[in-house]
């Protein structure tokens, strides 16, 4: 037999702290998006907290999980403002992003390889006492890629 306050938790209004926690966000985050417009604030009444719609939460969820692929919050903007039916858009903004984190990757990929170029280096010049590799090739002024 299921549990009355259980019926009753689950009808409670949200609360902000209530759809902070069904997103899995805090406080802060709910008011800071808020103030960006991402969500909108719901009249405070008279007497009493504000209540959220349900479909805060979701709203809140869809917005961290495009942050977790790369989205900055103008985009998830974007991406809200056309919503489900403008699904052309959507996919230009996804490819969009999709070739910015390939060239992301490309340049970590060149980063990791001036890096291990680097610390085979300092390790030679350790080995013969000379003036570490890193330290060097750090301090030097800048110098334009080989093309």
């Amino acid at each position: 037999m299921a549990n009355p306050h259980d019926q009753k938790r689950s009808a409670a209004p949200l609360t902000i702290g209530r759809v902070a926690k069904a997103a899995g966000v805090n406080v802060e985050t709910v008011r800071y998006y808020q103030r960006i417009g991402l969500i909108d604030q719901p009249a405070k009444p008279a007497c009493g907290h504000r209540r959220y719609p349900d479909a805060v939460v979701e709203r809140i969820r869809f917005i961290k999980r495009a942050q977790e692929l790369g989205f900055s919050l103008a985009e998830i903007r974007d991406l809200l403002s056309l919503g489900e039916m403008e699904c052309d858009e959507v996919r230009a903004i996804a490819e969009r992003k999709s070739e910015q984190i390939r060239k992301r990757i490309d340049d970590l990929r060149t980063m990791e390889h001036e890096l291990a170029r680097l610390i085979e280096a300092c390790k030679k010049s350790i080995s013969a006492r000379e003036r570490c590799a890193i330290i060097a090739a750090l301090t030097r002024p800048n110098t334009p890629p080989a093309r």
